[in-house]
C-alpha cells in the first residue's frame, strides 16, 4: 500500500529539511593532517629531516604560505622542530631540544646549510685498537661502525665514518632500525641514551681516494676534517666520529663567550 508523507508529518518535516553542508578543510589543515598522518604512521620519524617548505609546496601543490601555517602549528605541539637555518626536523614531545645544538656546519662562506643525510653502511665490528682508546673501551670490543653521507640538494657535501659502544646501542647495525638525519634522536628514542656534550677538534687534510670518491672531488683536493667526541649523562664517551667535508661546500661553526 502506497503512503504518502502526508501520512506521516514528522517524516515530511525531515525531508523537507536541507541536507547539512560541512565546509571543507582550509587547505593548511590538509597539509598539517598529512604532515601529523606521515609521523603517525613512522613514515616520518622522529629526527628526520622533513621537505623544505618550497618542495612540499610544490609536491602539495599549495603555497609556501600554506605549507608554513601547518608547520607552525605542529611545530607549537612540538611534533616538529625548526632549526634556525637547518630545516624542520621531526620532534616530540619529550624531546630534549638541546639534541639540534649539536649542529655546527655551515656552507662555504659560513651561511646556514641544509643537509640530510643517507646512511648506506653499518656493520657490528671489533672495534681497532684506536677506537678502543677514544671510546675507552677494552682492547677488542665491539661498535657499530656506520658511514653517513650528507647532502646539500643532490650533491654530496660530508662524508661521516663513525663508532659507537655497542653496550649503549646494542642492534644499532639492524638495517631494520630507521635512522634519521639527527641520528642522536633515534639512539635516545630507541636505546633510552641522552648525549649531552661533545669534543671536536677541527683540522684539514687532502682527500684520500675513498673520500674524494664519495665526494665527487678530485683525490687530493682539500677537504675539512671534524673529529667528534660525544658522551653521555654519565660522561662516557659513546661515539667517535670523523667528518669529512668539502672545503668549496662546506665550513665549521663555532660560538665563543
Amino acid at each position: 500500500m502506497y503512503m504518502s508523507y502526508t501520512c506521516f508529518p514528522q517524516l515530511q518535516q525531515h525531508a523537507m529539511q536541507p541536507a547539512e553542508i560541512v565546509p571543507p578543510l582550509p587547505l593548511y589543515r590538509r597539509v598539517e593532517q598529512r604532515l601529523r598522518e606521515q609521523i603517525r604512521s613512522g613514515e616520518l620519524a622522529p629526527g628526520d629531516l622533513i621537505p623544505s617548505e618550497p618542495q612540499l609546496a610544490e609536491q602539495l601543490d599549495v603555497s609556501p604560505g600554506t605549507v608554513r601555517k601547518a608547520i607552525d602549528l605542529l611545530v607549537r605541539e612540538r611534533l616538529l622542530f625548526r632549526h634556525q637555518g637547518k630545516g624542520t626536523y621531526v620532534s616530540r614531545i619529550d624531546f630534549n631540544n638541546s639534541l639540534f645544538r649539536f649542529f655546527s656546519y655551515g656552507d662555504a662562506d659560513g651561511g646556514d646549510l641544509r643537509i640530510h643525510k643517507e646512511t648506506p653502511l653499518r656493520l657490528l665490528l671489533d672495534a681497532p685498537d684506536d677506537i678502543c682508546q677514544h671510546l675507552g673501551m677494552a682492547t677488542g670490543s665491539p661498535a657499530v661502525y656506520m658511514e653517513r653521507i650528507g647532502f646539500d640538494a643532490q650533491e654530496p657535501v660530508l662524508f661521516e665514518r663513525s663508532w659507537w659502544n655497542a653496550e649503549f646501542v646494542n642492534g644499532l647495525e639492524d638495517e631494520a632500525v630507521h635512522i634519521p638525519d639527527l641520528l642522536y634522536a633515534v639512539v635516545e628514542d630507541r636505546f633510552g641514551v641522552a648525549i649531552v656534550r661533545a669534543e671536536e677538534t677541527l683540522t684539514a687534510q687532502a682527500a684520500d681516494q675513498r673520500t674524494a670518491q664519495t665526494l665527487d672531488i678530485t683525490q687530493g683536493e682539500p677537504v675539512v676534517v671534524l673529529h667528534r667526541r660525544a658522551f653521555t649523562v654519565e660522561d662516557k664517551a659513546i661515539e667517535y666520529r670523523v667528518t669529512h667535508g668539502r672545503a668549496d661546500r662546506f665550513s665549521y661553526r663555532t660560538e665563543i663567550r
